[in-house]
């Protein structure tokens, strides 16, 4: 009774407690012992010992130090100290014991885990006031097996009991039981996150984790942990890095531009319904391919003449294919204004149109302009060498003015008109005869285009 008494009293002042595993292979004991001595004791002690002593004695320390080397093996030492109760007027006596042990564990990350205990070592009996035995001289060898259980209550403390049973070997020869609880203290590897895995296996020490992760949390409960998850806080598959890709075209939710709709990789995964290399959500024609300078729509041909209103110089006007987009002035309308322009002469320092033969050629010149209402023309002045070679160039082009002029009083629209001067630079022919230098002094027609 008075040992289940001990055992119970031992366990309401535990704390927390953790025994010694793999991740802890230091184990630190102390605690208290009781001490019951045997019938089977030598004459010597049977008087002074068994007769004068309580069976049951109870001191403290008890105080061991244990390393794992191998699975649930562990070596190491403890020591006791107890002073054994007298039953009469008798002083006490003193019990030390030092041993080297052995000690076997099952079920070691258990919360219960029995283990088993034994070893060799030193004990000593002796009365207190020195009238006859002392620790020195009365010290003798001492054989022990027990066994024990670990309590686990926590990541790095642990409440044991043991019960051993002792032989010494040497005189005085003597039998005795002693029990042993305590307190243990793991040490090693702790767990810093507190979540049941200890730092040594723990591969996310700093973070609370799963035990089939290893130490790891899975955020976005995927089955992939966040040390090996491309995107921890998204679900997603296993062969995409634990990254989703929502619309399933190829390109993951965080690198997609368009997440909710199945797109091109080379556009940030959008799609371009009309193939013209525009994302649709940038493409103001999404079905109708076009140019990116024209917000992905197609240019307009208004005149449906090839050339795209943004390069025709006449976008309502069909023109040539190739040029500006302007209608081409035709060679027969040309020659026919030339045969009148060639008509069209001036005095040798003179610019100004006279005569009424003058104003039928310009009537007939508008003629023709408006049967062709396309074309565009310029009107070339020239001059003949009479003169400076300034003063021809600005004679010229006074010629040609006064030809437009005329054209437009005539009712000729003046953006159909041009006017270029060339001077005395390109006479009717080589030949510097009076004939020629008058025929120079003319206006010529060239179309715009």
């Amino acid at each position: 009774m008075k040992n289940f008494k001990l055992t119970a009293l031992m366990l309401l002042f535990l704390g927390v407690a953790q025994a010694q595993t793999s991740d802890n292979p230091w184990l630190l004991s102390a605690g208290f012992n009781g001490v019951g001595l045997q019938s089977d004791l030598t004459s010597d002690y049977n008087a002074l010992l068994q007769n004068d002593y309580k069976s049951m004695s109870f001191g403290v320390p008890s105080l061991s130090l244990f390393r794992s080397v191998y699975g649930g093996l562990s070596l190491g030492a403890q020591f006791s100290y107890n002073n054994l109760q007298s039953k009469g007027s008798v002083s006490g006596a003193e019990f030390l014991s030092i041993d080297a042990a052995l000690k076997y564990g099952f079920a070691r990350d258990g919360k219960i885990s029995p283990f088993l205990k034994a070893g060799i070592g030193r004990t000593s009996i002796g009365r207190n006031d020195g009238s006859s035995f002392n620790s020195a001289s009365n010290a003798t060898d001492t054989y022990f097996g027990g066994a024990g259980l670990n309590f686990k209550l926590g990541e790095n403390f642990s409440a044991f009991v043991e019960t051993s049973y002792r032989a010494t070997r040497d005189s005085p020869k003597g039998n005795y039981i002693q029990h042993t609880a305590g307190l243990a203290f793991g040490l090693g590897s702790g767990d810093a996150d507190k979540d049941g895995i200890s730092d040594k296996k723990d591969k996310c020490p700093d973070v609370f984790g799963l035990k089939e992760f290893e130490g790891c949390p899975d955020t976005d409960a995927d089955g992939i942990p966040d040390n090996l998850d491309g995107c921890p806080e998204e679900a997603g598959p296993e062969e995409n890095n634990g990254c989703p890709d929502t619309d399933g075209d190829g390109v993951l939710d965080k690198d997609d531009a368009c997440v909710d709709v199945a797109g091109l990789v080379e556009l940030n995964g959008c799609p371009d319904t009309d193939s013209d290399g525009i994302m649709d959500s940038e493409d103001e024609c999404p079905e109708e391919a076009g140019d990116l300078e024209n917000k992905g729509c197609p240019w307009p041909d208004t005149d449906s003449d090839g050339v795209l209103d943004k390069d025709d110089a006449c976008p309502e006007e069909a023109g040539i294919l190739g040029g500006d987009g302007c209608p081409e002035t035709s060679k027969k309308v040309l020659e026919e204004l030339n045969k009148i322009g060639s008509s069209i002469l001036f005095p040798a320092e003179g610019y100004k149109l006279m005569g009424k033969k003058t104003l039928n050629y310009l009537n007939e010149v508008k003629r023709i302009l408006d049967e062709n209402s396309e074309a565009q023309i310029i009107i070339e002045g020239h001059a003949s060498t009479d003169g400076s070679e300034k003063f021809n160039q600005t004679l010229s082009l006074k010629r040609a003015e006064a030809v437009q002029t005329k054209l437009i009083d005539l009712g000729v629209d003046s953006s159909r008109l041009e006017v270029k001067s060339f001077g005395e630079t390109m006479p009717f022919n080589a030949e510097d005869s009076a004939e020629t230098r008058s025929k120079s002094r003319r206006v010529e027609f060239k179309a715009k285009n």
